[in-house]
C-alpha cells in the first residue's frame, strides 16, 4: 500500500545522483547487487549480534540505494528482464537476512524464544506474501492487493528493532506482532483475490516443443 506512494519520493531522493551515475556507467544491476549485498551484511554483522539500532540504520540506508536501481534503469533507456528477477531475488534475499538475523540473534545472547517464533512466522508469511503475486503473475492474472506489502513489512521490523536498541522495551514485540497479523491478513486477500480472477480460467497450456 506504501509502496506506491515512498517510490515517487524516493524517485526525488535520488534524482540529481540518478545522471551522474548514468554518465559515470553505473549500471542498475550494480546497483542492485551493491544494495542486496549492503543490506545482507547489515542484516548479518549488526542485527545478528544484537547492535539492533545500527543494524536497523545500515540495512534502512541500503534498501533505499536498492530503490535507486529503478530510477536509473529508466534513465539508461529501461529496464531488463534480467535486472528484474536479480532485484527481486534480492529483496526476498535481504528480507530474509533480516528476519534470520533476529533469529538468531535472539535464540542466542539475546534470550527470547517468543519473539524467535514471531520473527519466523512473520519470515514465512513474507514469504508467502511474494510469492502468491509471483505465482498469479505467472499465470496472467495480477495480484497487488494486501494491507502488508515489502515497504510496511521492512518498516515495521527496522522500526521495531531499531527503538529497540535505542532501549525502548517491547518495540521488536509490538512491530513483529502487527507485523504478523497484518501479514497474515494479507496473504488472505491475495488467496482471496487470486481465487476471484481466476474463477472458470483454465490453466494455461505450455506451447509445445518442436519436432526433431
Amino acid at each position: 500500500m506504501l509502496g506506491s506512494n515512498v517510490r515517487p519520493a524516493v524517485a526525488r531522493f535520488w534524482a540529481p545522483v540518478v545522471g551522474r551515475l548514468a554518465k559515470a556507467g553505473v549500471t542498475p544491476d550494480m546497483v542492485t547487487i551493491t544494495g542486496t549485498v549492503g543490506a545482507v551484511a547489515s542484516a548479518v554483522f549488526l542485527i545478528g549480534n544484537g547492535w539492533l539500532f545500527w543494524g536497523s540504520f545500515a540495512v534502512t540506508v541500503f534498501v533505499l540505494l536498492d530503490m535507486l536501481d529503478g530510477a536509473l534503469a529508466r534513465a539508461r533507456g529501461g529496464g531488463s528482464v534480467w535486472g528484474a528477477v536479480l532485484d527481486s531475488t534480492g529483496d526476498r534475499a535481504a528480507d530474509a537476512a533480516i528476519f534470520g538475523a533476529l533469529v538468531w540473534w535472539y535464540s542466542g545472547d539475546g534470550d527470547n524464544r517468543l519473539l524467535v517464533l514471531l520473527a519466523l512466522v512473520c519470515l514465512v508469511l513474507g514469504i508467502l506474501t511474494s510469492y502468491i503475486k509471483a505465482r498469479a503473475e505467472g499465470v496472467g492474472l495480477a495480484c497487488d492487493v494486501g494491507v502488508v506489502e515489502r515497504t510496511e513489512r521492512l518498516i515495521l521490523v527496522l522500526v521495531g528493532a531499531g527503538f529497540t536498541g535505542l532501549g525502548i522495551p517491547y518495540a521488536v514485540h509490538a512491530a513483529l506482532w502487527v507485523l504478523l497479523v497484518g501479514s497474515a491478513v494479507t496473504v488472505g486477500q491475495r488467496f482471496l483475490a487470486v481465487r476471484r480472477a481466476a474463477a472458470g480460467r483454465p490453466l494455461p497450456v505450455p506451447p509445445s516443443p518442436p519436432a526433431p
